[in-house]
């Protein structure tokens, strides 16, 4: 099977089970790969091969809230960071949106990560050791917070990074209380099990603006309308402490804050060790470590 993408730089033919980034429509597509390749032995993850997600209720004792809230303060506030390119920024108020490779700013962060019922929870979905792919802290403020539009992370990860198949999974862990008026995220159930391909080519370093509002690879209004039908639309809201493992195909967003209350979570992403990054197979190049990363050392005690 030859597939042909719009970048110029992938017109050398390779078996592609995900194609995106296509210059027309493309049906949706079935999932090719298992949503849970081990062996699922928590009772909070039983519904995570139906859904797609799970939710964990508390996670993080009021304790470690306070702890992990006061560190990620810390790190936006770092004035060090102000010039670094892990800090992403919101394009209307300049307030911080995003920090990168937080489990490489923070050793609080990634000692959490190395916890068993933290990094536990992804080897027995994905069957195997793990590494992190990806960390960071979302900021979303009070009054002027902007959402994340609807998207599959993986289309992303395979796209521009070389994540061959959807065998990694997303912990976001609030440090926050998550009401439905405070642009918690919302997600389809079920919609894991469906890949949709999106339209248009990959510029060259686009990345950075991506960060900061999602434009390219994502799916068409007529994609979301026809998933929302068939899966529905369910929201993650709890108490600062609980967390939200969802798989890396996903279809997910989150609206804009304008209430008071601010959101923040410590997003943390886990890959197979036998799933690791290739060429990019819908980009020019790979973008940066800190997105994506490319050392694929598992994650010990």
């Amino acid at each position: 099977m030859v597939l042909q993408h719009t970048n110029s730089r992938l017109q050398t033919a390779r078996f592609d089970r995900y194609p995106t980034r296509l210059g027309v429509p493309a049906p949706h597509l079935e999932r090719a790969d298992p949503a849970v390749w081990g062996t699922v032995d928590s009772k909070e993850l039983a519904a995570f091969d139906t859904d797609g997600f799970a939710i964990l209720d508390a996670l993080l004792t009021p304790a470690e809230v306070a702890e992990f809230s006061a560190e990620i303060h810390r790190l936006a506030e770092d004035p060090a960071l102000r010039d670094d390119d892990r800090l992403i920024v919101e394009k209307s108020s300049n307030r911080v949106r995003s920090i990168f490779e937080v489990h490489k700013l923070s050793s609080a962060v990634a000692e959490l990560a190395r916890e068993e019922r933290v990094v536990g929870l992804a080897r027995q979905v994905l069957g195997s050791e793990v590494y992190v792919h990806q960390s960071r802290v979302n900021y979303m403020p009070g009054f002027r917070g902007t959402g994340f539009y609807w998207h599959s992370d993986f289309e992303t990860w395979h796209a521009e990074d070389g994540m061959p198949a959807p065998r990694a999974v997303s912990l976001s862990i609030a440090l926050t209380d998550n009401y439905p008026i405070n642009g918690s995220l919302m997600v389809m159930p079920g919609s894991h099990r469906t890949f949709v391909p999106c339209l248009g080519s990959t510029p060259a370093e686009h990345y950075r603006e991506s960060l900061q509002e999602q434009e390219i690879g994502v799916p068409t209004t007529e994609d979301i309308t026809s998933l929302a039908k068939q899966y529905g639309i369910s929201q993650f809201t709890g108490r600062a402490g609980s967390a939200l493992l969802f798989d890396s195909n996903l279809m997910h967003g989150s609206s804009n804050n304008i209430t008071p209350f601010p959101r923040a979570n410590i997003f943390l992403v886990f890959n197979s060790v036998e799933n690791t990054l290739v060429e990019p197979f819908a980009a020019p190049a790979p973008r940066p470590a800190y997105i994506g990363s490319r050392d694929f050392t598992p994650l010990s005690a």
